[in-house]
């Protein structure tokens, strides 16, 4: 089938090229001619491993092509997705869908045949409506239906998760739309994966309470971190003891500095915007929200005491970017505690694989080249993301190198017991203190 994927951003250029794989003929629009340019030319604006490889596969095998016109592509397309930025709307926290609303303007003009229009774009219910509102309205004589399709791609497994999806959501008021759909996805059936066709309404909002829902265990699960650190008990456990239970799962039951990324801070802040406007108020949301906010602000604390106060002292921060294997800075811990520690008279020196180009845009911070360089001379290390290369630092040459045996491990990647035999002082979350300095 031929396909239109309207934006290259994450959602669009991930999409657009594993589409391209399953056989389709994609074109990815942009206006950004720059960008366009450099992905012509093979270089990916994003890191999410694989995806460079996926590019330039297609693009050889002439499945996949980018533009910053879409007469040609939309007129040729069965399918065009809308896959562009729905960010937080400054000053109330809805979903900002002028990008989508101007997109479906555009695409109107060059609608040939019958072509389904699908919003790939995560947005409030009702957003399909409008769309399809809007093209009409453009394109009295045009023949077309329009989907919603969300994306449920986690930065850094996008490929894997495109390929092998839990499930595919589809809303859809037409069988000859779910058709087309059908057509699009053909190839996941190999797999036997769920394709649920719902309307357009319930696909939309089954997009936000999946995120919701996940953010709400990651914050359930900080809060019974601190508890923990009260009691005595240890969060690793009690997440093992309470993830064994099948009805509860194990996945996001890990304690850290709060939630950040693309997703889940706007699309909670969308849906209690959106539950707030239909008069049906969500209140487990609404809490969601304010205790994670709270939470980086207590990280930032905590990561205080342990250094007896931050004050004067140099700080070394490992990883930057919200989650691993991303350079992803949206919404990430670190633009919070970094910011907390330099107020506080820390100096901070920071070390991350892959983020360190958009830190930069982000962070008055001193960038070092890896991660033994950011501890030399430093007071104390603190990891805030949990990339591999952090996983099995050597012990005794960061002793050497920091003026004091302290780390702070926001993401519990070390044994307490491990590193009080290193002579550590060891932080972390939702467990004992460990070292013979131990505030």
């Amino acid at each position: 089938m031929r396909i239109a994927m309207i934006g290259t951003g994450y959602v669009g250029l991930v999409s657009g090229a594993c589409l391209s794989e399953f056989g389709h003929n994609v074109t990815c629009i942009d206006k950004d001619e720059a960008k366009v340019a450099a992905l012509r030319a093979g270089t990916i604006p994003i890191f999410e491993p694989g995806l460079d490889e996926v590019v330039a596969t297609n693009v050889r095998a002439g499945r996949l092509a980018f533009a910053t016109d879409m007469a040609k592509a939309v007129a040729e397309a069965e399918a065009v997705f809308i896959a562009v930025g729905t960010p937080s709307r400054r000053g109330d926290g809805h979903a900002d869908l002028s990008y989508v609303f101007a997109a479906a303007e555009e695409l109107a003009a060059h609608l040939s045949g019958y072509t389904v229009v699908v919003t790939k774009s995560t947005v409030p219910v009702g957003t399909g409506r409008k769309v399809k509102e809007i093209v009409a309205r453009a394109r009295p004589d045009a023949e077309f239906d329009v989907c919603s399709n969300p994306e449920f791609l986690r930065e850094g497994s996008a490929i894997e998760d495109f390929r092998r999806p839990d499930r595919v959501v589809v809303g859809c008021d037409s069988d000859r739309a779910r058709d087309v759909m059908r057509e699009i996805y053909r190839p996941l059936y190999l797999h036997e994966t769920p394709i649920v066709f719902t309307s357009p309404e319930s696909s939309e909002l089954i997009k936000y309470a999946a995120n919701a829902f996940l953010a709400t265990k990651i914050t359930f699960i900080n809060e019974m971190a601190e508890l923990c650190e009260r009691l005595g008990a240890d969060v690793q456990d009690v997440a093992r003891g309470i993830g064994l239970d099948g009805r509860i799962g194990g996945k996001f039951l890990h304690a850290g500095p709060g939630f950040g990324g693309s997703c889940f801070p706007k699309d909670t802040l969308a849906l209690l915007k959106t539950s707030q406007d239909a008069g049906a108020p969500t209140k487990v949301v609404e809490a969601v929200v304010a205790v994670n906010e709270a939470r980086k602000l207590a990280m930032a604390e905590k990561i205080d005491r342990a250094f007896g106060g931050v004050k004067g002292k140099t700080v070394a921060v490992l990883g930057l970017t919200f989650k691993p294997n991303t350079d992803d800075m949206r919404d990430a811990p670190s633009l919070v505690i970094v910011p907390w520690l330099q107020d506080a008279g820390a100096k901070v020196r920071a070390y991350d694989p892959e983020g360190m180009k958009e830190a930069a845009k982000l962070l008055d911070v001193e960038l070092r080249e890896h991660a033994y360089d950011a501890l030399d001379g430093a007071d104390g290390v603190v990891i805030l993301t949990e990339w591999n290369e952090f996983r099995a630092l050597d012990t005794a040459r960061m002793k050497a190198l920091l003026k004091q045996p302290l780390m702070v491990d926001l993401r519990n990647i070390y044994r307490p017991s491990q590193m009080a035999a290193a002579g550590f002082t060891y932080v972390s979350v939702g467990r004992r203190t460990v070292g013979l300095s131990a505030p």
